[in-house]
């Protein structure tokens, strides 16, 4: 499997509290952004970038600049929890929306939005927190190919291996970078141990 685990302590420790059934959405939504952020840097750590110089108070030195754009694209709803982050890191990024919804019993998504920005000469980063079946990201993934995607990185906070060998196989050239593969999934398509669903816990609309 081609998978990317961010190991940073940071992202183990903030990992944790996400998975902790005691968090509230409010919290919750604090530590999605923050582990947003350290799996950002890591999905745009080759960014190419180009020279130039930059005068700073006592001389004039040599500057850096990003040499392509970033576009997020969130997945409806819960890629939403992952946004901001993006937003603070890159002020110039460029943002589409993909809207999928996963029928629970089959597991099967279906597609019921879609916006996107121009995406040649960027890095596409789709934000998919939860990479369980892979059928939403794979389904989310073609649809940036055909609106001319050429380089994608898939953003999730936890993947399970079905997802993980689904996107390998259908989309071998999307990276995969993700805080966790865990150990698989349920009767009902739910990652263990996971997190429960991301989109309930962001916005408090799971059961209690």
């Amino acid at each position: 499997m081609q998978i990317e685990i961010v190991s940073h302590p940071l992202v183990k420790h903030i990992l944790t509290q996400l998975r902790d059934e005691r968090t509230e959405p409010a919290r919750f939504r604090a530590l999605a952004r923050q582990l947003t952020f350290l799996l950002a840097i890591e999905a745009t750590r080759d960014l190419p970038v180009r020279t130039h110089p930059v005068k700073t108070p006592l001389e004039t030195t040599e500057g850096y600049s990003l040499a392509k754009a970033i576009v997020a694209v969130p997945i409806l709803r819960a890629g939403l929890g992952m946004l901001e982050a993006l937003t603070e890191l890159f002020p110039d990024l460029r943002v589409g929306y993909i809207g999928l919804e996963r029928d629970e019993q089959t597991a099967i998504a279906r597609a019921y939005y879609c916006k996107l920005p121009p995406l040649d000469n960027s890095r596409v980063l789709l934000l998919d927190p939860m990479l369980a079946t892979g059928g939403s990201a794979a389904q989310a993934v073609e649809v940036l190919v055909n609106a001319g995607a050429e380089e994608i990185v898939h953003i999730c906070v936890v993947a399970a291996p079905e997802g993980v060998r689904l996107l390998n196989e259908k989309f071998p050239q999307v990276r995969i970078v993700a805080a966790s593969l865990d150990r698989g999934l349920n009767e009902r398509k739910f990652i263990l141990p996971g997190l429960g669903d991301f989109g309930d816990r962001l916005y408090g609309t799971g059961a209690r």
